[in-house]
């Protein structure tokens, strides 16, 4: 080892002027082939690769904070056009209404509905008309095409609507043909269909007929359509009748309040009350 160092300090001379022509000659080399050139080519390339790369994810970050922005916007702008389609289909129905000429609308107060809780066996509706417009319970609510159900409930600005299609809902009918008495029922289930009970089996009832209420009704006018016969099944006593109901449940936005129904005199049967002495009255149906 010592004789190789002390070779290198006697001969560094030489050996610096092997270096500088290994190198003189690597630099000749790399003239005749270009290789500097390519060298400086490979580093723009590589440069403007990395200097791309940084610009495209700067750009995908301001990509997605647009995108954002953008999807913000259309939200509003279809919350907008939701609102006014429904806002037109509101207006639409409410002139529908009031544009049906078989109607007589006077004294009748409209009323948008607001809420609707709807399930198989208990539905309630909230308008949007209470004590301001001199609503109160057991008022008749319905439209052009037929009876919609009776306040149950009202605020000073609000009323809750009991409708046909609930399982406490009861009202007294009768066929538009052949006059026969019944009570209008809902079970649950489909909301487009109900049952009339207490049809007497000798009753000449037929399909097709429609079903209207009576004056018998302590909140209802008399000849509102309820709905139509689709089918009549005879049983022991009574016939089991389903009808499709005139009201459309499912699109309902207006309706309308009918005025109160003025109280009838009761009448006093000859009943045992009476042949004592004392009144009796009879309960009538809804």
């Amino acid at each position: 080892m010592q004789k190789f160092l002390s070779f290198l300090v006697k001969h560094n001379a030489y050996l610096l002027l092997l270096l500088y022509s290994g190198i003189a000659l690597l630099f000749i080399r790399f003239e005749q082939d270009n290789l500097l050139t390519k060298i400086r080519e490979w580093a723009v390339e590589f440069n403007a690769s990395v200097n791309d790369r940084i610009v495209s994810y700067g750009y995908l970050l301001n990509l997605r904070k647009e995108n954002d922005r953008l999807l913000r916007v259309n939200a509003e702008l279809l919350a907008r056009s939701l609102y006014n389609d429904m806002q037109l289909r509101r207006e639409k129905a409410r002139n529908s209404m009031l544009a049906d000429s078989s109607f007589d609308r006077s004294g009748y107060v409209i009323a948008r509905v607001i809420d609707r809780k709807f399930s198989l066996r208990e539905n309630m509706l909230v308008i949007d008309a209470g004590r301001n417009r001199r609503i109160r319970p057991d008022m008749a609510v319905l439209t052009p095409e037929g009876l919609v159900g009776r306040v149950v409930s009202v605020t000073d600005s609000y009323a809750i609507v009991m409708p046909l299609i609930h399982t406490d809902f009861k009202v007294s009918v009768i066929s538009s043909g052949s006059n026969a008495l019944g009570i209008l029922s809902w079970n649950g289930g489909a909301e487009h269909l109900a049952s009339i009970e207490h049809v007497p089996i000798s009753s000449p009832l037929k399909k097709g007929e429609t079903m209207l209420t009576t004056d018998f009704s302590t909140f209802s006018p008399a000849g509102i359509p309820v709905g139509r016969i689709i089918s009549i099944r005879p049983d022991k006593l009574f016939y089991v009748i389903d009808i499709r109901l005139a009201v459309d449940f499912s699109t309902l936005t207006h309706v309308l309040v009918a005025p109160a129904k003025r109280d009838r005199d009761m009448f006093d049967l000859p009943e045992e009350g009476v042949l004592q002495g004392k009144p009796a009255t009879i309960n009538r149906l809804n």
